[in-house]
């Protein structure tokens, strides 16, 4: 036979000694009686069909001494027709197992080991019987037809059981695994199991269960009971005595056959002497420390950080409030308050135009140039005080509401320098009502969007803590703190700064629209054209947006992972987008976006997100048609603002913008009609054609922060031309929004700091993830990207406050004196 094995015996024969053997174990013979055997000596005998071993093993364990018992066995046999079969048999239970050891992997792929060991599970004595005697018998036996020869040891682990701040080395591997107890101290409510090894690879997987047997400790089955990780080099797991009734529990770390769960490759094909390749190769030397984990006191003491933390912002907000009512009230006594000082509180004296320095890039233009626009302004004039409501306005329709001709427009918009007050010549509450719609209508997404979210992520925490699959979310585990049924609360609270600031920007902008009110119920005909049109709707829909950002980044951290990345990233977005909207509004009130398109857009950019998130990471036909649309998408807007929405855009607009390249750039090449906006606009083409080849080139996985990346460039472009412009035009900053200006820019630039300190990534596997997992590093509560929570929101906050207070210099001056740009 093959392998230098005996001729099998004859089928007769066979049967014969079955009989025989059988007769004898009832006998108490030869073939049925155990044989006393020591710990720590190697036995090695032969098997065959007519000739099993049976062993006993006897020990004595005190009272609160936990005895574990570990078997070693090993067979030169490679038959897996004929494998030697283990049986253990203690007071409480039965193991067993073959040699060959079989494990199966992807695609019906096996792997057979020859060397296994396993711990056997342990029985502590009860205080009130004593002293106990403990019997283990080991039973081999083999259906083989021939002797097969094998080694037996058995042997009593000294560090079976784990000592809080101990570092303890051992080896596993997938025939071999391990598993030690723990018992909590007395002092100790909760403890992190860190686990380090210096190879990445093989796989393994660390598991946390109770003291039940049999204990679940290879690859088939290490997932039956409790807590478990997929790991390479590092795993952490958070555990609290209140989850388990006997205050100790089982520590398991399984070694897996293949090492695709962690990233690793899967072998094509297995070749040669697979037993002893895969004894010596799938070994690991693994490291495990056992720590205390924080206290209660230590999470009251993070939860009054938060909080007063960001109740400090409220604090310096009703500060400068108070001195700015100082301030205006001393003025008032003085007889020198301005029209409106800096918060949309009007007078009726008349101030004192001030008109554009000469020399400015605008040119100077005669007041008569401009004098339809204060003819147009007249329907404002007429209206009676306190006449500023909704329910006196009807809904903004189709039409128009200037009264002049459709071409009047063009004339007026397409002027080489455009005034403030040409573009801010519709009925005021008209206009008003316009961008309230955007307060609303994030309203109702808010809800319809946050209901379902909330639901499905308290679906994915519940599933993590029914199934104890701890691979399902992406956490830093090792600054990872649990509160109830939540895996990481710190993740959780630190956005609740988002919370906080966006209702206190509701707050301040809300005092804003108070006083505008009471200062326009003691208007004159005059004071309507002085200033930036104040309209608060996009400021209310931007301090809804960071509250919900803060929501749904909460959301997403109860369970982060590759499938609800894009709740954390939907509300960046559009916060994005609205403040691009309110920076074109502030001067372009008659002709920026509606609610409507606005939040279109929006979903369409969410849809691609997803849609990227799905099929950007290696369809190289999903990167060509969003790049294609990227560009399309740049050049259409970039019209829009250049021709200032006198540019139809519809079937026809390439051919017209064909001929528009071919009579100004072709035929003659003229200077661009408007400069200012057309440098702009070159820039910002070249910003996005250079995301659009980066993406192409690159096909980055991250696909929702990519997008978030354009529009984040798209806005800091255009607030950057903004101030210069604002700037070039001799206007001023106050001191305000100069110290808002230098807050937003430190900042943000601390903020992104901790935001590149990766802590975990789903764009790799859970395992390979955890390498990134880093300790906290503030209050031992919050780690890295904690601190980027509270440092965002307060960044979030500043730039909202840039945007509010900007243009708080111009409330003095005519808007037939302020430039468009």
């Amino acid at each position: 036979m093959a392998g230098g094995e005996p001729d099998p015996l004859p089928g007769a024969l066979i049967y014969t000694l079955l009989w025989a053997a059988a007769a004898a174990a009832a006998a108490g013979g030869p073939g049925g009686s155990p044989a006393p055997a020591a710990f720590g000596r190697v036995y090695r005998g032969a098997v065959n069909i007519s000739a099993e071993q049976v062993y006993a093993f006897a020990y004595s364990s005190e009272p609160g001494q936990v005895d574990a018992v570990r078997v070693y066995v090993n067979s030169s046999s490679e038959n897996l027709q004929y494998p030697v079969l283990f049986v253990v048999r203690q007071q409480k239970g039965v193991l067993s197992w073959q040699v060959p050891l079989i494990f199966r992997g992807l695609y019906q792929r096996t792997y057979n080991y020859q060397e296994v060991s396993r711990t056997l599970c342990p029985s502590e004595p009860s205080p009130e019987t004593g002293p106990s005697d403990q019997i283990v018998f080991v039973d081999v036996a083999s259906m083989a037809p021939f002797n097969i020869t094998y080694e037996l040891l058995v042997t009593r682990l000294e560090n079976f059981q784990l000592q809080t701040n101990k570092a303890f080395n051992f080896t596993a591997s997938p025939s071999q695994p391990q598993y030690f107890l723990y018992r909590f101290p007395q002092d100790v409510d909760s403890v992190i199991i860190k686990v380090v090894s210096d190879a990445v690879y093989p796989c393994s997987v660390v598991s946390v269960q109770d003291i039940v047997c049999p204990v679940y400790d290879l690859d088939h089955n290490v997932e039956f009971n409790g807590v478990y990780q997929s790991m390479t080099k590092q795993a952490a797991i958070t555990v609290q005595r209140k989850d388990f009734p006997g205050e100790q529990f089982f520590i398991v770390f399984v070694i897996k056959p293949e090492d695709y769960a962690c990233g690793g490759s899967v072998p094509s094909s297995i070749h040669g002497n697979v037993n002893r390749t895969w004894n010596l190769q799938r070994t690991k030397n693994l490291q495990v420390t056992i720590v205390p984990s924080i206290k209660k006191s230590v999470y009251v003491q993070a939860i009054f950080f938060s909080f007063l933390s960001f109740l400090s912002f409220y604090l310096g907000s009703v500060v400068v409030a108070f001195v700015h009512y100082i301030r205006v009230r001393r003025k008032a006594s003085a007889g020198r308050l301005s029209p409106e000082d800096g918060s949309g509180m009007m007078t009726s004296s008349h101030p004192i135009a001030a008109s554009t320095p000469e020399g400015s890039s605008y040119g100077a233009i005669d007041e008569s140039s401009s004098s339809g626009g204060h003819q147009l302004s007249s329907p404002e004039r007429g209206l009676p005080a306190g006449s500023d409501t909704d329910s006196s306005v009807e809904e903004e329709s189709d039409f128009d509401t200037m009264p002049e001709i459709e071409s009047d427009k063009n004339v007026i918009r397409t002027k080489v320098f455009l005034y403030l007050s040409d573009l801010s010549r519709k009925d005021r509450r008209i206009v008003s009502k316009k961008y309230k719609i955007y307060f609303w209508n994030i309203i109702t997404i808010a809800v319809f969007y946050a209901l379902p979210v909330i639901q499905l992520v308290i679906t994915y925490q519940t599933v993590v803590n029914v199934t104890g699959n701890q691979d399902i979310c992406y956490y830093n585990f090792l600054c990872a703190h649990p509160l109830g049924v939540l895996s990481a609360f710190n993740n959780i609270l630190s956005n609740v700064g988002h919370m906080l600031l966006g209702f206190l920007f509701l707050l301040i902008v809300l005092r804003r629209d108070i006083l505008h009110r009471r200062a326009m119920e003691m208007k004159d005909v005059y004071t309507l054209d002085y200033g930036i049109p104040k309209h608060f709707g996009l400021f209310y829909a931007m301090g809804i947006a960071l509250m919900m950002e803060g929501v749904l980044s909460a959301c997403y951290h109860v369970c982060p992972n590759y499938s609800n990345f894009q709740f954390d990233t939907s509300f960046m977005y559009m916060i994005a987008g609205l403040c691009m909207l309110k920076l074109y509004q502030t001067r372009h009130p008659d002709i920026n976006a509606s609610a409507y398109s606005a939040y279109a857009s929006f979903a369409v950019v969410i849809c691609l997100a997803v849609l990227g998130v799905v099929f950007g990471k290696n369809d190289m036909w999903f990167w060509v048609i969003f790049s294609v649309i990227h560009v399309l998408a740049s050049l259409a807007l970039s019209t829009q603002i250049y021709y200032m929405g006198r540019f139809k855009i519809d079937l026809g607009i390439f051919r017209r913008a064909a001929m528009v390249l071919y009579t100004d750039c072709i035929q003659q090449c003229s200077r661009p009609m408007y400069m200012d906006r057309m440098v702009l606009l070159i820039v910002g083409n070249l910003v996005n054609w250079s995301f659009a080849i980066f993406g192409l080139l690159y096909r980055p996985r991250d696909f929702a922060s990519y997008i978030l990346g354009i529009f984040i460039c798209n806005l800091l472009l255009y607030l950057a031309f903004y101030i210069i412009m604002k700037l070039r035009s001799s206007e001023k900053l106050l001191p305000i929004p100069l110290f808002c200006i230098v807050a937003t820019a430190v900042v943000w630039a601390a903020a992104l700091y901790f935001f590149f300190q990766t802590l975990s990534s789903w764009e790799e596997t859970p395992a390979e993830s955890r390498e990134k997992n880093r300790p906290c590093i503030l209050l031992g509560f919050f780690d890295d990207h904690d601190v980027w929570h509270f440092l965002s929101a307060a960044a979030l906050f500043f730039s909202f406050l840039v945007l509010l207070t900007l243009d708080d210099d111009l409330d003095t001056v005519r808007r037939d004196k302020i430039p468009v740009f």
